[in-house]
């Protein structure tokens, strides 16, 4: 198939009306250049459905693609909020020029820009509608018949009063239900679950779960309604939020603008690096401690089979507390009031497991070695180390997020370093301990 034939193809399926997402496979196949011509041969509005369906780096990319008028003649036709989350993809110098090209939505553009990317006021949008509270049900059928085209959903209709301040809400259900004549204000929900414009998109996310919301309202201090956030850019936001922690358990972090197959090897390696630098030195300081204890290695060579097995379970303890930690506190399920209670409860799982683990590998040892003090000395060692663990995996998440820095950026290397270390100390000093029933 030759590329007009594919050009083609692209355009009747976008008559058709065929979802826009089901075309981006056939749009990743495109060169620039043919990318170029195909959105140039598309209106405006059939491009900015396409666009808004595309990652955040292909959207760039393709946006540079073409000229400023077809740019913003797109722009134009785009949700609100997804034509300010693209502009933020662009240097502040394309965003004016651009912003120059577009009229009346140029000024609620910048509205939204002026907020935090990832705050509740960054992700909202500004087309929702919102009716007076002195109207009648049959007033605002009629309102919404004239405004529901232009707005991003209609299942709830927020009820404002005359300073535009949010006093209530309505299900388009209650709305059709009620009685002719009956006023808003009569059959309103007045206890609205609302989110402040500087609020974190991932607390924003956890309020709709909870409340299993379509639609969360945007206010200001003084309760004026500046926007709503609906449920599709919460789906982004967990999704964005997710993929962050992720890469931090593991000790590095996204690939910003581009796509990682088209990342360069440079790019790639910055990102993990640091974190492997880290472990790097968490293991320089691990091998100074056995260093430190050669003479007693060298006296009982035996002890240093079970290194790897004190520094895994240590590290692999570690990584299972903070990872639940963090996993707890991102869902909502730790909050701040229950994080001491979640540690001695974390405590109490170390102690049991610490057990556990510490019996079976007593047992293993004199079943090995024929030696009980042996057996004894490395069983009391696995047990501390668990517990420890277990404590050290809790704390240090717990510390970053007393102090406002993400913690999933201590879990992953970091927790492993730390417990690889202290494991090694507790195990050398039980050694040390029990060095004279071991000769």
């Amino acid at each position: 198939m030759s590329i007009q034939e594919t050009l083609q193809k692209i355009i009747k399926q976008v008559k058709a009306g065929i979802h826009p997402s089901d075309l981006l496979e056939l749009i990743d196949d495109l060169n620039d250049q043919q990318r170029k011509e195909l959105f140039e041969l598309l209106s405006d509005e059939e491009a900015a459905l396409i666009i808004q369906e595309m990652e955040e780096f292909d959207q760039v990319s393709l946006l540079r693609l073409l000229t400023k008028h077809k740019a913003s003649a797109i722009l134009k036709e785009m949700a609100i909020d997804d034509a300010a989350d693209l502009l933020r993809e662009l240097s502040p110098e394309e965003v004016k020029e651009l912003l120059s090209l577009i009229e009346e939505e140029a000024e609620e553009i910048r509205g939204l820009l002026k907020y935090p990317e990832d705050s509740a006021g960054g992700i909202m949008t500004t087309d929702f509608i919102a009716l007076s509270e002195d109207i009648t049900v049959e007033e605002a059928i009629i309102r919404l018949r004239e405004v529901a085209p232009e707005a991003e959903i209609i299942y709830y209709v927020y009820v404002i009063d005359s300073q535009t301040k949010l006093s209530g809400v309505l299900s388009l259900r209650d709305l059709i239900a009620a009685e002719d004549g009956t006023y808003l204000r009569e059959i309103m929900y007045r206890n609205v679950i609302s989110a402040t414009a500087q609020m974190d998109q991932e607390e924003v996310a956890r309020i709709v779960a909870r409340y299993d919301l379509l639609a969360v309202p945007v206010v200001d201090e003084e309760q004026r309604l500046l926007g709503i956030i609906t449920v599709d850019d919460i789906i982004d936001v967990i999704e964005e939020e997710a993929t962050e922690d992720i890469y931090r358990l593991a000790g590095t972090s996204e690939v910003e603008g581009v796509n990682i197959l088209e990342a360069s090897v440079t790019n790639i390696a910055s990102k993990r690096l640091p974190w492997l630098l880290l472990s790097l030195l968490g293991g320089l300081l691990s091998g100074s401690v056995i260093g430190a204890f050669e003479a007693t290695l060298e006296f009982i060579v035996v002890l240093a089979v079970f290194i790897p097995v004190i520094m895994g379970m240590g590290g692999n303890v570690g990584t299972q507390a903070s990872t639940l930690f963090v996993r707890g506190l991102a869902t909502g399920e730790i909050e701040k009031r229950d994080v001491w209670r979640y540690l001695l409860r974390e405590l109490k799982v170390g102690l049991a497991m610490g057990i556990v683990n510490g019996a079976i590998v007593a047992a293993a040892t004199l079943l090995w070695q024929g030696r009980p003090i042996l057996g004894l000395v490395v069983g009391i060692a696995m047990f501390i180390t668990i517990t420890f663990a277990t404590l050290i995996g809790t704390l240090v998440p717990m510390f970053f997020n007393y102090y406002g820095v993400d913690p999933a950026i201590s879990a992953g290397p970091f927790v492993t370093t730390i417990n690889d270390f202290t494991g090694l100390l507790i195990y050398f000093y039980t050694v040390s301990f029990f060095i004279k029933y071991l000769v």
